[in-house]
């Protein structure tokens, strides 16, 4: 049910292996942290990943008056999750599904969890343009406030997958966000100084190319590696960190779009 929800973002990727999830948690941990009501749907059916990243594994999802009840993050229930993997039993369960499946169970995600009033929705995708996303597509039509972020690595195997991924927003009508550059570099946690394991540069070129917003690059920074897992976020922990820094940025940047 997204008749209460204010902004719907969608992280996007065409490539696995981005840390496009990474980038869908940190950024709703870091909403909740501005003090903002957050969704963030899971709909990665075959890798779901979303549980383990906010230690939120082994919780169980409760059907309500009005739907289901997302797992909540908080007492305050700032922070409500919804992902396939609270209905498994292991975490090495595999999901082996046709299309019409992923569809319907998609579709009862996006339409019967009960997120109650939300400031944002983050919706974290599986890598492509299959079923899962055509789906969310054509569900999110009605919702007036929504917008895709897609996540690159400097790599250009990535860059060229993200080509297909503003091709598929174009032609579904999602207005893109803008464009992020993860892995962008290491940058060594005693002296802050970023080496380019990979290349550099491509995810702001291909910005500019495409006529997108570049809305920065994100490092590989072992300190927010060792995060993953427990739930925390970056802008807290690691206050001064480029990555911190990069999702306060793209905070208010969503702040002054939707004028929250």
């Amino acid at each position: 049910m997204l008749d209460n929800v204010k902004c719907v973002i969608i992280v996007l990727s065409g490539k696995g292996g981005v840390g496009k999830s990474t980038v869908s948690t940190q950024l709703a941990l870091t909403l909740k942290e501005k003090n903002f009501k957050v969704g963030l749907l899971d709909i990665d059916l075959c890798g779901p990943s979303v549980p383990y990243l906010l230690n939120l594994e082994n919780q169980n999802v409760h059907q309500g008056p009005d739907g289901w009840v997302p797992v909540y993050m908080d007492k305050e229930q700032r922070l409500g999750v919804m992902s396939i993997g609270f209905l498994l039993d292991s975490r090495n369960d595999a999901v082996v599904w046709r299309g019409p499946k992923k569809t319907s169970m998609i579709k009862q995600f996006l339409e019967d969890v009960s997120w109650q009033d939300l400031d944002f929705l983050v919706i974290d995708t599986p890598p492509g343009t299959s079923d899962e996303h055509i789906t969310v597509m054509e569900n999110l039509r009605g919702v007036p406030q929504c917008s895709a972020i897609l996540v690159t690595t400097p790599q250009e195997v990535a860059i060229e997958d993200v080509r297909k991924e503003i091709t598929f927003c174009r032609k579904t009508g999602i207005p893109i966000m803008g464009i992020i550059e993860n892995m962008s570099g290491y940058e060594c946690p005693n002296c802050s100084e970023c080496t380019n394991i990979f290349s550099s540069g491509g995810g702001k070129a291909l910005a500019e190319l495409s006529k997108l917003p570049y809305l920065g690059s994100i490092p590989i920074d072992p300190r927010v590696g060792k995060l993953a897992g427990h739930g925390l976020a970056a802008v807290t922990e690691l206050p001064d960190s480029t990555t911190s820094k990069m999702f306060n940025q793209l905070v208010d940047l969503l702040q002054s779009q939707n004028g929250s």
